[in-house]
């Protein structure tokens, strides 16, 4: 018998009658870490209260400078292919410096702090607005479009390049987290968003905050907080690598748990798999 080679390609979005069938629990479980290694107890409480840490140091200036030439090829390869800046999804299973980002151990390291020692990581998108794209992000919740629960998984917004209001830097809701899992409306092509779903009346849950990050600093936010992202209006290209992490005892319907890469400790339960780094870079 010939062996399945694991599959590659995954469906960027879910249909929304398949993610309402799944019995999910979509409640915010926050952080219980008395003794954090790499973050503060007052970031710790932070994410609770906020639902974010933002302005975390990882890579160096000359390091950074390097992946954004790097990226910087790959999303001509991937535009030459018929792709687009924001088609670069799943990358971590594809490319090799991607992966290498995904398990990144002092981008481990925070996470860890975050969701304990079990961690795997599942996911990683380019979301790179070219100058004047017109495109927005609109307010949404991570955890809307995943198969996954409980809901205990984070994203890491990695900066590669530098990201402000000016150019159209994420911006969050802060607590809007502790509400659940929100009604949101199905978005059309009239409203040049990235995503196909919207929140809208978001200032009812919390107060807005500006995600502005440097080349080379990450943010983490619970995939439960409310975030988005204005159109790029600037002659300055954002662009940031998402990276998606949930603790290991997390179910992943619809085969998503082929996603996974065991980045810290493993995975008790053996649900996850646990992907070898792709050979292409």
């Amino acid at each position: 018998m010939t062996a399945t080679a694991p599959r590659t390609e995954f469906k960027a979005v879910l249909d929304q009658s398949d993610l309402a069938a799944l019995p999910r629990d979509l409640q915010f479980h926050p952080t219980q870490n008395a003794h954090p290694r790499v973050l503060s107890q007052a970031q710790i409480e932070q994410f609770n209260r906020e639902g974010f840490v933002k302005g975390l140091r990882v890579y160096s200036p000359d390091e950074i400078t390097d992946l954004r030439q790097y990226f910087d090829g790959l999303l001509a390869k991937v535009v030459a292919a018929g792709g687009d800046s924001y088609s670069i999804s799943s990358a971590h299973l594809k490319y090799g410096r991607v992966w290498d980002i995904l398990t990144n151990p002092r981008i481990v390291a925070y996470v860890r702090d975050l969701i304990g020692e079990n961690v795997i990581g599942w996911g990683a998108h380019f979301f790179c607005k070219m100058p004047k794209d017109g495109k927005q992000v609109a307010w949404h919740q991570d955890a809307s479009y995943w198969p996954l629960t409980p809901s205990k998984a984070v994203t890491v917004w990695l900066a590669i390049d530098d990201a402000d209001v000016e150019n159209a830097c994420m911006r969050f809701v802060a607590g809007s987290h502790h509400h659940g899992k929100m009604t949101f409306r199905p978005s059309d092509s009239t409203e040049h968003n990235v995503l196909n779903q919207t929140i809208e009346n978001v200032e009812q849950y919390g107060t807005f905050v500006d995600d502005c990050l440097q080349a080379g600093e990450m943010s983490m936010h619970s995939d439960l907080l409310l975030h988005g992202s204005d159109a790029n209006e600037s002659h300055r290209r954002r662009c940031g690598l998402t990276l998606r992490y949930a603790a290991a005892d997390v179910h992943a319907y619809l085969d998503w748990n082929q996603k996974g890469v065991w980045v810290n400790g493993n995975d008790p339960n053996g649900h996850w798999s646990n992907r070898p780094r792709p050979a292409q870079d």
